[in-house]
């Protein structure tokens, strides 16, 4: 099957493609694989000879803690996203990554990403640049833990979550799903569920967010972001040629 939209609509939002370009990442053959919640997408410590695209859904990169100590969620994957870009160049991965609910995702071999970081110099450009948003993002999760706290912090996840769904078309007007459980997103905030419980209310009582089940909506945006103090520019959302 030919790569969906999705990426396309990724790079397209940051940076021009010439024709040549989009009809090249449209002849990357890719195979799509549907998994269910708390399936593995991507394995810790294999070696892989493909990487892949979030299709539908979302995943989550799990670390274990030591010992028997649990699990650590630091990563989100939404549609569009190339999840596992950085297993191209790396000996196998420190994290395994699940989906989230029910998922599909597509992937690429790996001698097609090498054809194309060989004969297409912007396309390659365009790859790291993907990667090197995942790591901004990783870095405002940290910054955001330390500077944020409860109803606040867990606001600023869910306007990152939906402006990134936003740029690849993938809310519907104000709406958007979230299938993560409250004890995801306490190991997402580093909260108890209890606390996670209090903010999903607080949220919902400051008239910001209807949440029902693993539906979001969002009903004051500018409130949301003034509490989050969120601002995108980590996402790296400002069209520019490069």
């Amino acid at each position: 099957m030919a790569l969906s939209d999705y990426f396309i609509r990724y790079l397209e939002r940051r940076d021009s493609l010439s024709e040549s370009e989009r009809e090249r990442l449209s002849r990357i053959e890719t195979k799509r694989v549907s998994f269910n919640s708390g399936d593995v997408i991507v394995a810790r410590d294999v070696v892989a000879d493909q990487s892949c695209l979030m299709l539908s859904g979302m995943s989550a990169r799990i670390h274990k803690l030591p010992g028997n100590a649990g699990r650590v969620i630091t990563a989100l994957h939404v549609p569009g996203d190339f999840i596992d870009l950085h297993g191209f160049v790396l000996a196998g991965l420190e994290h395994t990554i699940i989906a989230m609910g029910s998922a599909e995702v597509e992937y690429v071999s790996h001698d097609q990403l090498r054809e194309i970081t060989t004969e297409w110099p912007h396309l390659t450009r365009l790859l790291w640049m993907a990667t090197a948003i995942d790591a901004a993002i990783h870095r405002q999760w940290l910054v955001a833990a330390a500077s944020l706290r409860s109803s606040a912090h867990l606001a600023h996840l869910l306007c990152e979550v939906y402006t990134r769904l936003k740029l690849v078309g993938a809310v519907r007007g104000n709406n958007f799903s979230l299938p993560l459980l409250q004890r995801d997103l306490a190991s997402i905030l580093g909260y108890s569920p209890i606390h996670i419980n209090r903010a999903v209310r607080d949220l919902r009582e400051r008239e910001l967010i209807r949440w029902n089940g693993t539906e979001i909506e969002i009903l004051d945006w500018p409130g949301l972001t003034k509490l989050a103090r969120f601002n995108s520019e980590y996402l790296d959302l400002e069209f520019m040629n490069r």
